[in-house]
């Protein structure tokens, strides 16, 4: 008698829990996609540069040597910056998005 009390409360008790569990795991998963979401793309033609979803940051350029070359205030979620730079590779920044380029 006593064994099928303990394994009726034993099974209550997982069949209550994996519910809460479950919840858990899909509100990680939730706040997840968002960050991946806000991630700012960098693509460059020619002189000119494109930065998507960077609005509120700053597009930073630096040179191969570590010198800052030149800042920008990104003010829209889609923007483009004409660079006057000379001819030679650059590292442009724009929150943790990293990228290496070559102005011919």
């Amino acid at each position: 008698m006593q064994k099928k009390i303990l394994l009726f409360i034993a099974a209550a008790m997982l069949t209550f829990s994996v519910p809460s569990m479950a919840m858990t795991m899909v509100s990680e998963m939730g706040v997840a996609e968002k960050i991946e979401e806000a991630t700012p793309t960098i693509t460059v033609q020619g002189n000119a540069v494109y930065v998507n979803g960077g609005s509120g940051e700053t597009l930073e350029i630096v040179s191969l040597t570590g010198k800052a070359v030149a800042s920008y205030k990104i003010e829209y979620p889609s923007q483009r910056f004409e660079l006057n730079l000379p001819k030679g590779c650059y590292i442009l920044k724009v929150g943790k998005t990293v990228r290496k380029v070559t102005i011919k």
